[in-house]
């Protein structure tokens, strides 16, 4: 996860960053610090706030060949 999938994320969740760090049970100092580029988030860190940006319903888009990484919203079925 980079800071720009993390901040896209946040915005398909409408979400703040004291949303997304209660959510993930994580300080909004790590998630603003994280998003800023500041500092990368320790592996605990970076799971809580992947998951529950997942847990939201966002989908994490690996990079290839033709295009850089991405978020976007999970199918409600």
């Amino acid at each position: 996860m980079t800071p720009e999938q993390c901040r896209a994320a946040r915005a398909l969740l409408t979400w703040t960053q004291d949303d997304l760090a209660t959510r993930a049970e994580v300080s909004r100092s790590t998630v603003r610090g994280f998003e800023n580029g500041q500092h990368e988030l320790h592996r605990a860190s970076a799971a809580a706030i992947r998951r529950a940006l997942e847990d939201g319903g966002v989908l994490f888009i690996n990079a290839d060949a033709d295009h850089g990484p991405g978020v976007r919203m999970a199918e409600h079925g």
